[in-house]
């Protein structure tokens, strides 16, 4: 418990660090834009403090709104899916995680992929919406949730394959 602290802080600052200065700027064809950020929630260990968790959710959130000038649009969408984590934790991995017996580095890349995907997918989703905030503009909601979501999954894959320990 004592290591995970400061794992989790330097994961934290790292993440935010690189969406903020490195991913903010990307914008392709004015509608894909990744957020990798959203790694610290899913990948926060899941025997954890629940309250802190959701927390440290909704402050990476509210900092990337901060350098973004977004209204809370981020924090929002983060506590989102650290609120859904259980039931898409459930969902993508079965029994290891009612056992509570995931790690990460640990899982095939087929499980993550559904993990991260879904993840991605609601968080764009919530996200999109609350910036657009349109019923009427629903199919550009989800044109930018499936291509910004496609982005950031490519993204967060190629960044959980280079920095997973090997054990």
């Amino acid at each position: 418990m004592t290591t995970l602290i400061p794992i989790n802080t330097i994961r934290f600052i790292v993440l935010l660090l690189a969406q903020v200065i490195l991913f903010n700027h990307v914008n392709f064809l004015g509608y894909i834009n990744p957020y990798v950020y959203i790694l610290f929630i899913a990948f926060y260990p899941v025997k954890s403090n629940r309250i802190l968790f959701m927390l440290a959710s909704f402050f990476i959130g509210v900092c990337v709104d901060m350098f973004l000038d977004s209204g809370g649009i981020h924090a929002a969408s983060s506590v989102t899916i650290a609120y859904a984590r259980p039931v898409i934790l459930k969902f993508a991995f079965g029994v290891m995680y009612e056992n509570q017996k995931i790690k990460f580095n640990a899982l095939d890349l087929g499980s993550k992929l559904v993990y991260i995907s879904l993840l991605v997918l609601i968080h764009h989703f919530v996200l999109f919406y609350l910036e657009i905030f349109s019923i009427s503009k629903i199919l550009f909601v989800l044109k930018k949730t499936l291509f910004s979501g496609i982005f950031t999954i490519f993204l967060s894959i190629i960044f959980t394959v280079i920095f997973s320990r090997r054990n």
